[in-house]
């Protein structure tokens, strides 16, 4: 697996298609979750996946954008997040939301994460550190929360020293994604 860390303006035609493509699979197709997927916004998003062989017609294993936030809300904000029906449950997901945290502490050091999630996959997003600040709310009918995570430095001053705990990959049933 063959993961990348990149900007818009960084990702080939080839790349973008292929992550919108996979995108489209998992929230438009298997979660009939319809809506435009491509929402203008990935031109200012950190785009963070992992794939193999990228001749295939489906090599995008995993995915999330990140955005940086801004003066009226500055934490990290994380969403389109999916794994590959094939690497749900073998710890992609897991490897996934690391290296989202990671980008987001090296390239927005001191900034808290965000994310929404299906209510479901509230323990595995715990496990890394993110609590529930919002919720539960109605997406597409179904039960989603709002969750941050603390900077490193707001965790520590807290007396929260540990980043995350290790655990199943509990992500097999989110965003039928992950």
């Amino acid at each position: 697996m063959n993961w990348k860390t990149l900007d818009f303006e960084q990702l080939t035609a080839r790349e973008l298609y292929l992550i919108l493509r996979a995108r489209s699979a998992v929230f438009v197709v298997e979660q009939s979750h319809v809506h435009l997927d491509p929402d203008g916004r990935d031109e200012t998003g950190v785009h963070v996946f992992a794939a193999e062989d990228m001749s295939r017609s489906m090599p995008v294993l995993a995915y999330a954008r990140i955005h940086e936030g801004d003066a009226e809300d500055p934490e990290v904000f994380v969403d389109k997040i999916l794994t590959s029906p094939l690497r749900r449950g073998d710890g992609t997901a897991h490897a996934l939301i690391e290296r989202v945290l990671a980008v987001a502490a090296e390239r927005w050091p001191g900034r808290g994460v965000r994310l929404t999630a299906p209510v479901s996959l509230r323990a595995f997003y715990e496990a890394f550190g993110f609590r529930k600040t919002e919720g539960p709310f109605l997406e597409q009918g179904m039960p989603y929360i709002g969750l941050t995570r603390k900077s490193r430095q707001a965790r520590e001053k807290a007396g929260n020293g540990k980043l995350h705990a290790s655990g199943p990959d509990a992500f097999a049933n989110t965003y039928k994604l992950l």
